[in-house]
């Protein structure tokens, strides 16, 4: 299964951006982006990229859950429900619609997500997630300044 994630809009708080995977769509919200480089702890979204997505047991949440692996630098990194920047620490959040520095009915998002993942992980399937940086134009000039090095 492949999920495509645009990053679109970038304040100093949060990154949010468009999640699709296999026909289903969401919106995302991660901590917001930095440098190269550049990482604090719990306030730093994962660098763009593309990462391999498996469903494991998540000892914080005590379920099984989607857990982006082999991120340089980062441990941990799942995707789950969740609505404002302190819910991430890090991880991909999802909703069904965005506002500012927040994703809202995230469960609603969620779930339809976890079974579409968990179907292609018990079909034997490798699932992978490719992050992009495109901010929209609004965005660009905010990007650039929290990216800059």
């Amino acid at each position: 299964m492949e999920l495509q994630l645009i990053r679109r809009w970038f304040t100093e708080r949060s990154t949010i951006g468009e999640l699709a995977a296999d026909g289903y769509d969401c919106f995302t919200l991660e901590d917001r982006v930095r440098a190269p480089g550049v990482k604090v702890y719990g306030e730093t979204a994962i660098p763009a990229g593309r990462y391999q997505v498996r469903i494991s047991f998540s000892p914080h949440f005590q379920r099984r859950m989607p857990e982006v692996v082999n991120v340089p630098g980062f441990t941990g990194i799942r995707i789950h429900s969740g609505n404002i920047p302190r819910d991430t620490l890090g991880c991909i959040l999802t909703g069904t619609e965005r506002g500012e520095d927040k994703v809202l009915f995230s469960r609603a998002a969620f779930y339809p997500l976890l079974a579409r993942l968990e179907a292609a992980q018990l079909a034997g399937e490798t699932s992978w997630i490719t992050i992009t940086d495109l901010p929209d134009r609004e965005y660009l000039s905010s990007y650039q300044r929290l990216t800059a090095a």
